[in-house]
């Protein structure tokens, strides 16, 4: 019952935050951007497993600096740095399982799409004269593709869909930012990216479930 209440709030914050931005005052903004992190933060925390506590910990902890990603972004590398980190813990957590081995389809999809990003993204970058940004951008690339390689390891479509929903939401943001202006940038961003952090809690839950399945 409380799983479900929190993730009806988060849900209702969520959409709120995303479809009446510009109903909120602007000293409350950042407010209603972490809000739903603090709550998706609070399921992962709650949900009840005794064999996986490893792999708990190591996602609540990326969560926490993703959350203080979301509200340092203003400072574009301080927030960078924030999220680089939060991946960091959640490669630690998915490539500690090794449930499932990655196919090699989904390796050759994914440096494919990380090169063609890291040319198109960091040449762009680079060519403002922004050195230090542009390795900045190029090493967020590399720890995002390798968050999303590890996700597959887990056997969990959750953190499989949720980190591919992260490099979803993290490409769009880049194109907009640096590249060009993408229509309806706000919406798709957070939408996919408040999907992809509870896709992430919630894999806790299963991916302790297809341990136990596993174990027996």
């Amino acid at each position: 019952m409380a799983k479900k209440l929190i993730i009806t709030c988060i849900t209702v914050l969520g959409f709120y935050y995303i479809f009446f931005f510009s109903h909120i005052t602007e000293s409350m903004k950042l407010i209603f951007k972490v809000i739903p992190m603090i709550l998706i933060i609070l399921l992962a925390a709650t949900q009840k497993v005794l064999d996986i506590k490893k792999y708990q910990m190591l996602i609540i902890i990326g969560l926490i600096f993703c959350m203080i990603g979301d509200y340092t972004l203003r400072w574009f590398l301080f927030g960078l740095t924030s999220f680089l980190i939060g991946h960091i813990f959640y490669i630690f957590a998915f490539a500690g399982t090794n449930t499932r081995k990655v196919p090699v389809s989904a390796r050759i999809l994914l440096l494919v799409y990380g090169l063609s990003m890291a040319i198109w993204i960091a040449s762009t970058v680079f060519k403002s004269g922004e050195t230090v940004l542009c390795i900045a951008v190029l090493a967020y690339i590399s720890v995002i593709l390798m968050m999303g390689w590890t996700s597959i390891r887990t056997g969990s479509t959750f953190a499989t869909i949720g980190a591919m929903l992260f490099i979803a939401s993290d490409s769009y943001l880049a194109i907009n930012k640096f590249v060009m202006p993408l229509p309806f940038s706000h919406e798709v961003i957070m939408l996919t990216y408040y999907s992809a952090q509870l896709l992430i809690a919630l894999s806790i839950l299963q991916y302790s479930e297809i341990r136990s399945k596993v174990i027996q």
